[in-house]
């Protein structure tokens, strides 16, 4: 079984939770110690609550278990960050420089940092946009995340800091309902259609996201972490992709298996900034170095998607 001792940061987030189970799976159950400010206390424990920005708690956990490898999945999303973007910046920015730094000082073999196509914006090409791009983000959270990128580049560089990170697309998954996410709609819209009920979409009809199914993102994850270090040649963020689909794709393809699935669209706040977001990406460099290769397309999970859920209805 593996001696690496992981921290997850943000672990009763809507990836944060899955990653746990996938990391225990691979490292052991008692090597993975999850974290979050929730008192939701998950079954499968270890479990420590934390709050990002008590670096003496966190200073704590490091030294106390050992900690060898870091995800730190904790952020305030997209759309939530607005409502309040000083906090947003202090919990996305300053969380994270307290995760580096003390990398460096416990000399912290792995850090993952997941960035994200927020750090997109009008600058950049909105179709297959490429890893080099000018970064222009139009919200505190992409604006966070762009920064962070550059700090992990500059850890990296300065003191050999080994950080790893992808730019995640929208993340689809059954576990549970996001919260705070532009892309929260390719969740919800699967919840409303084995309900029975109409979905209100709050982006337009033709707004196309790249997207990606859990597995898939989870996968990626561990893969890249995984990774020889000395296959890696971007310390910024690699681009990832999957899919991308508009909210009209993705109710059609609802529609071959719940074919009276209705939708709506009464677009909010949250549509301007998925149209300042990128359409489709290259993310060619993930699979030359790290071999990335989705394995789902849309049909492919709205089928998972739709049996998962049905089960889950099952067992209520």
């Amino acid at each position: 079984m593996s001696k690496d001792k992981i921290l997850i940061t943000g672990a009763n987030g809507q990836l944060g939770r899955v990653l746990a189970t996938a990391l225990r799976k691979v490292h052991g159950q008692d090597n993975v110690l999850a974290t979050d400010i929730s008192t939701d206390i998950p079954d499968d424990n270890p479990y420590e609550f934390l709050d990002i920005m008590n670096v003496t708690r966190l200073h704590e956990i490091v030294e106390s278990y050992e900690i060898t490898q870091v995800y730190h999945m904790a952020a305030i999303l997209s759309a939530s960050g607005e409502w309040n973007p000083l906090k947003t910046w202090k919990v996305n920015l300053d969380g994270y420089l307290s995760i580096l730094d003390l990398a460096e000082k416990f000399q912290i073999d792995k850090v993952f940092f997941p960035s994200t196509i927020a750090v997109f914006g009008t600058t950049t090409p909105r179709e297959n946009t490429s890893q080099h791009v000018p970064l222009m983000p139009s919200t505190v959270y992409g604006i966070s995340k762009s920064t962070g990128e550059l700090w992990s580049n500059y850890y990296h560089d300065r003191y050999g800091t080994d950080i790893r990170s992808v730019r995640y697309p929208g993340i689809i998954g059954y576990q549970s309902l996001p919260s705070g996410g532009t892309t929260d709609y390719a969740v919800e819209i699967y919840h409303a259609a084995i309900k029975g009920e109409e979905y209100e979409c709050f982006l337009a009809e033709d707004t196309r996201l790249p997207m990606m199914y859990m597995p898939d993102a989870i996968r990626a994850t561990i893969e890249l972490m995984q990774a020889d270090k000395n296959d890696l040649n971007i310390r910024t963020s690699y681009n990832l992709s999957a899919m991308s689909f508009t909210p009209a794709e993705i109710a059609e393809s609802i529609r071959k298996i719940i074919p009276d699935f209705k939708i709506r669209y009464k677009p909010d706040h949250r549509q301007d900034i998925a149209a300042s977001w990128t359409e489709s990406i290259d993310d060619s460099m993930a699979r030359r170095d790290w071999k990335w290769q989705e394995e789902y397309n849309l049909d492919a999970m709205t089928v998972d998607m739709i049996k998962n859920l049905r089960l889950q209805q099952e067992t209520k």
